[in-house]
């Protein structure tokens, strides 16, 4: 399993694959909007998506677990 992580703090602007889908490395997965920049978070390995752990809207921490991939 893979963990995704927020880079910074911010605002997750949008969920792009939902729980269940096939993820190829390097996809993005959710985008966070910081300081008006977007940041896309992207799947470290290719595999499905186990869990996504943050809802649009919400604010993250930077370290924060954002979603998991399952290889």
């Amino acid at each position: 399993m893979a963990e995704v992580r927020a880079e910074m703090a911010g605002v997750v602007a949008r969920i792009l694959v939902p729980v269940g889908d096939r993820v190829a490395s390097g996809q993005e997965l959710v985008v966070l909007e910081s300081m008006k920049m977007e940041i896309p978070l992207v799947a470290p390995v290719a595999g499905v998506v186990s869990d996504l752990l943050v809802a649009e809207g919400a604010f993250v921490q930077a370290g924060d677990l954002v979603a998991v991939v399952a290889s």
